[in-house]
């Protein structure tokens, strides 16, 4: 299989197939599990179409914690499936499936009772690595490891002394999670799925009570084509009510949206050399590692407001920034904080009024024939749900379908991985980049690092930092327009590249140079180039002043403000 490009190219050739033949499979949502189901119905011999309306993981995808974690709380809940289900899909993760993209991540548990509590939090990590063995695989970790207070505050000075009476230490993994989502695109695309973003479903094609495919528009250009399908699934996580309505009829899964709100600090902040994760009176705060940042969070509200956009506001920062202070010598301030993000978890929604009460498992519907829904579960375990509605697909295509592979396909890039990481030093040497550079590029491309340093080399200019923002090479942006499906300024200093969370100026400064950079191979004219840094602007000021305000539903107001896309073949349609 080679490496798939997903340029603009590619993207219309995709559209011009969606649109010619009848599909095995047509998959509506671009997040996680929808990528997941392409690579598993399209790994399993079938016929695979995908369409997401805005950018690849624009959603829930792109705004989580960043984690791959088994949910130490859910074993609280005695909920030991659900854990030992998403521990297994851990270890697959870091080891098989995307050892370039997911790496381990330690955590310290501050222990703030004294008598009951070391015991109790230490049985449970008991539990929690013995599950980790259950899989059959090796963890991929190590274990976990108990503290005194004084070994605690050597690897994490920033806490405060007498805020605990000592710790107990161990590990998870984490990953990019919009990076996983494109390259899983990427990775379905190469063995033969058709994949555009910025095509929008608008509704089904009947045949009777059968839905036989379904009627979509390319936002960037404003025509409209018919996609047939013998089964539809819909993977569209906190719209999946609004896909339903869309059929007609009373929806069989019912979705309830949660606000998780994240804050991004400078790693000079908070002196500590591992991640830290506190109790709460609702759920638990993270502050995780993130190359030269602290990502901290999350908040768990129930939203009801704008789903394109969820907005923090000013009370969310101040609950994250209170709750984290709590533990440290030295508070943070509002000050600190270079970025801000809000992302919304897609919840079965049940008997509980409280989001952080409903479920975190998913659920695999079939609610008429050719239609399959699948909604809920956690990024971890994506996988485990796109298997589970791709059977759901194939009981309805009544033919032989072969069982998931999933488990043994490594994504694209994963592939001799290992090999280069070992050979970083040569790759510095003949590409002329620092060591540093190497390190950098391979944790964000792996193997497919060549394709990254072959545009270095026919335009060396591309090896140089961007400015304002130089954990990044100019390359990267151009990588990211001709390889990664990336069509607008935003796509790439937001999902290609976190620019936008990682910076004060929250990618304003690199906006322009950026701008010029993708010109070029998404053929944008002058005036594209403004319009794209114009939006972009826009974008930046109405987060920063709806994360001034008090309430959801000012902030919500505020941040729709600003528009949403910006066609560029036909602005004249308003779709934004």
């Amino acid at each position: 299989m080679g490496t798939a490009r997903l340029g603009p190219a590619e993207r219309s050739a995709a559209l011009a197939q969606l649109g010619s033949a009848e599909l095995d499979v047509v998959v509506i949502g671009g997040g996680v599990v929808g990528a997941g189901v392409a690579l598993d119905a399209t790994t399993r011999g079938l016929s695979v179409g995908l369409l997401e309306a805005r950018d690849f993981a624009s959603g829930t995808s792109s705004r989580s914690s960043k984690l791959i974690h088994g949910g130490l709380r859910y074993l609280e809940q005695l909920n030991f499936d659900l854990v030992r289900e998403a521990l297994q899909e851990r270890a697959l993760l870091l080891q098989r499936i995307a050892p370039h993209l997911v790496r381990p991540v330690p955590f310290l548990f501050p222990l703030t009772h004294l008598g009951w509590e070391r015991p109790y939090v230490g049985t449970g990590l008991v539990m929690y690595d013995t599950l980790g063995f259950s899989t059959g695989l090796t963890r991929g970790v190590p274990g976990h490891r108990h503290l005194s207070r004084r070994r605690a505050l050597r690897l994490a000075p920033a806490l405060r002394r007498t805020a605990f009476s000592g710790a107990v230490q161990y590990w998870d993994a984490q990953v990019d999670d919009a990076r996983y989502v494109m390259t899983m695109l990427r990775t379905a695309a190469g063995y033969g799925a058709h994949v555009a973003s910025r095509a929008q479903v608008t509704g089904f094609l009947r045949e009777g009570e059968r839905v036989t495919g379904v009627r979509v528009r390319d936002l960037e250009t404003g025509t409209d084509l018919e996609v047939r399908a013998r089964q539809v699934v819909n993977a569209t996580g906190v719209w999946t009510d609004e896909i339903q309505e869309l059929v007609g009829g009373r929806g069989q899964i019912h979705v309830r949206a949660s606000k998780g709100v994240h804050l991004v600090v400078p790693r000079d902040r908070i002196h500590s050399h591992t991640g830290i994760i506190l109790r709460t009176e609702k759920s638990v705060l993270f502050v995780i590692p993130w190359g030269r940042h602290w990502i901290i969070g999350t908040t768990d509200t129930r939203w009801d407001l704008d789903k394109v956009h969820p907005a923090a506001s000013r009370s969310d920062i101040d609950y994250v920034l209170e709750h984290v202070n709590a533990v440290l010598s030295v508070p943070l301030t509002r000050d600190d904080v270079e970025g801000v993000y809000a992302g919304l978890r897609p919840l079965l929604s049940g008997e509980s009024e409280e989001t952080s009460k409903l479920s975190r498992e998913h659920v695999v519907a079939h609610p008429v024939p050719g239609l399959v829904m699948v909604a809920g579960g956690k990024y971890t375990t994506y996988r485990v749900m796109a298997k589970d509605a791709v059977d759901a697909v194939a009981h309805g295509l009544h033919q032989r379908v072969p069982p998931s592979c999933t488990d043994r396909v490594p994504l694209a890039g994963a592939e001799g991985y290992q090999a280069l990481w070992n050979s970083r030093e040569r790759l510095a040497r003949s590409s002329g980049l620092h060591v540093a550079r190497i390190e950098h590029l391979l944790q964000r491309y792996g193997s497919m690092i060549g394709e990254v340093l072959a545009l270095i080399e026919e335009d060396p200019a591309l090896a140089r930092p961007l400015t304002g923002a130089d954990d990044y090479l100019r390359a990267e942006v151009v990588y990211a327009a001709t390889h990664e499906g990336a069509r607008h300024l935003n796509d790439v200093l937001t999902r290609r590249t976190h620019i936008a969370m990682e910076t004060f100026h929250r990618g304003l400064a690199v906006a322009e140079e950026a701008a010029g950079l993708l010109a070029g191979p998404l053929g944008w004219d002058d005036e594209q180039v403004k319009r794209e840094i114009e939006h972009y602007t826009k974008r930046v000021e109405a987060e920063r002043l709806s994360q001034e305000q008090d309430t959801d539903h000012e902030a919500d107001a505020i941040r729709l403000g600003a528009p949403d896309i910006v066609p560029v073949a036909a602005p004249e349609t308003n779709l934004a």
